[in-house]
């Protein structure tokens, strides 16, 4: 076949003798794939009347077919960076720091992803002289799990220009602008390194059922090529293996329409917003977040605002008349003030309803209470939460608990959102927390505070098709399986299957056919669902040789 001659059309797949999770008919076990589309759902005997040698037959042997995951709030580079550089989740202690340090090989700056001195026995963090001595004289960068501090060491230090920054105190804990200025550093890559990351991290996104992420770009963090280099993923040619759809935002301020328009218009990308990662204020675990009062256990700090009201006012006003998603990373309560003011000054300034029209979003947004619920319902402002924060930090005695004393029981409030009609959209800030959708879901049906819990069924619409809503996708259809809908989906091993819900007043799983409820992996086992196949638009992301043994 010559380069320019078109692929063979490809042949239709027929997946049957499992169960589909389908709006279409709740007791679906086979689903019809052609090309890019759903053409079929239905059961068993009729998937065998369908059946003929045009077709390729899958036997799912008992597996369950979902719609695809939508990671609503990603960072491909540096989550490939985390896969391939030192896992530093597990240390407890500078010293057991130190030596993963000292293990590292090759003769490039040292990286590492996840360390978080909270877990630590004795708190107290390497010296920078301590590190560099650890690495061999080579310059250290190792972010910490909320990648919004890190550890540097040697001649990053000089390279960033750190001295005289904010967050720079000579020490080897950098924040603020200093951590920014670092991480630039440590992330100028050679153009054939950032897309081996970026590979990295999608192989390991469609290994998991994901089949697109939004990924979150921004000056402070890999600069407008990185966002570039990312978004070219969704137009590689035909060589080029298939991976889940990346959907790019870039996080910059904008104080008109005409330069929203022009800062949009710098990504012949299919950019979906100005928002993401356009910080107004930073991270509870490194003390960054603004919060009203101070922190409990640092007195002192009450955390940064990096945008004032008028400017975050102004964006959002900019991006309402220009027809784009404006939007920032929050964290705290004062942050959330700050967000909420701004909304109010921007509907003042263009119309409530030109705001709401926008589909503005905010990232994280954990600290809320009745009146800023309310009022992001009235904006119509959709939120982009991370329910693995409250599993790996929520409760007692954990991260929220020491940074926030009796305010972290108020902390990633889904089901508040969902009762006051806020959209609510889910991913994992990977590489902070891992790409494992099932583990997402199921941490909100174990939220640490009982009354925000929410049901399998919402968490995992939330991790579906609401992601693709959030993203203002143009098929209303995407993320569901019913005819003509896109073709993408994940295929899973289960041990069983049943309907899960929040309230323990209620019983928690139910066979009873009146339902009519599509049934979801329990996910009191143990363990998660083990992903089979990942399909994105009829294109084969990831197989496991199990699928057709």
């Amino acid at each position: 076949m010559s380069p320019t001659s078109p692929a063979p059309a490809a042949r239709p797949v027929l997946y049957r003798n499992g169960s589909v999770y389908t709006a279409a008919d709740p007791f679906a076990t086979a689903m019809l794939v052609d090309g890019d589309t759903v053409a079929w759902v239905g059961s068993e005997q009729a998937a065998s009347s369908i059946a003929d040698s045009s077709m390729d037959v899958i036997d799912l042997r008992g597996a369950l077919v979902t719609p695809g995951f939508v990671d609503s709030h990603a960072h491909l580079t540096e989550t490939g960076i985390a896969l391939d550089s030192l896992k530093l989740g597990s240390v407890s202690s500078a010293l057991e720091l130190l030596d993963a340090v000292a293990s590292a090989g090759g003769d490039g700056p040292v990286l590492g992803h996840g360390w978080d001195e909270t877990a630590w026995q004795d708190p107290t963090l390497p010296t920078p002289e301590e590190l560099e001595r650890a690495a061999g004289g080579r310059s250290v960068y190792l972010s910490r799990v909320d990648v919004h501090s890190a550890l540097v060491a040697g001649a990053l230090v000089a390279e960033a220009q750190l001295q005289d920054v904010q967050g720079y105190d000579g020490g080897a804990r950098v924040s603020r602008a200093a951590h920014a200025a670092a991480r630039r550093a440590a992330r100028r890559l050679p153009e054939p390194v950032l897309r081996s990351y970026q590979s990295k991290a999608l192989s390991e996104a469609a290994a998991n059922g994901y089949v697109a992420l939004a990924e979150m770009g921004a000056p402070h963090i890999g600069g407008a090529e990185d966002l570039r280099s990312a978004a070219a993923w969704n137009h590689a040619g035909r060589d080029t293996p298939a991976v889940p759809e990346v959907l790019p935002y870039w996080g910059e301020l904008a104080a008109s329409e005409e330069q929203a328009r022009s800062l949009a218009a710098q990504f012949d990308v299919g950019l979906r917003g100005l928002a993401g990662d356009l910080n107004i204020d930073g991270s509870i675990g490194s003390h960054t977040a603004a919060l009203r009062s101070s922190y409990s256990d640092a007195p002192d700090e009450h955390g940064t605002l990096y945008v004032t009201v008028e400017e975050a006012a102004a964006h959002l006003a900019a991006c309402s008349l220009a027809g784009l998603q404006g939007g920032f990373h929050v964290i705290g309560d004062a942050g959330l003030d700050l967000a909420l003011a701004a909304l109010e000054l921007a509907a003042a300034q263009v119309g409530e309803q030109r705001v709401r029209a926008a589909g503005h979003r905010f990232e994280h947004v954990e600290m809320t209470d009745a009146d800023a619920v309310a009022r992001l319902a009235k904006y119509s402002v959709t939120i982009s939460a991370q329910p693995a924060f409250d599993a790996l930090w929520g409760g007692h005695g954990g991260l929220y608990s020491k940074r926030l004393g009796e305010r972290s029981g108020s902390m990633n409030q889904f089901a508040d959102f969902y009762s006051a009609g806020v959209p609510v959209c889910f991913g994992s800030d990977s590489p902070v927390t891992p790409l494992r959708p099932w583990s997402s879901v199921r941490a909100c049906l174990e939220h640490h505070t009982n009354s925000q819990r929410i049901s399998a069924r919402a968490a995992f619409l939330g991790h579906t098709r609401a992601g693709w809503r959030a993203a203002r996708h143009p098929n209303p259809m995407a993320g569901q399986l019913v005819p003509g809908a896109p073709a993408s989906f994940a295929v899973w091993e289960v041990e069983e299957l049943m309907v899960q819900v929040a309230d323990g007043r209620v019983q928690s799983w139910s066979t009873d056919p009146r339902a009519r409820t599509p049934l979801l992996p329990a996910l009191d086992t143990g363990s998660d669902p083990l992903c089979l196949q990942t399909v994105r638009d009829g294109a084969e992301l990831f197989a496991s040789p199990a699928l057709r043994s």
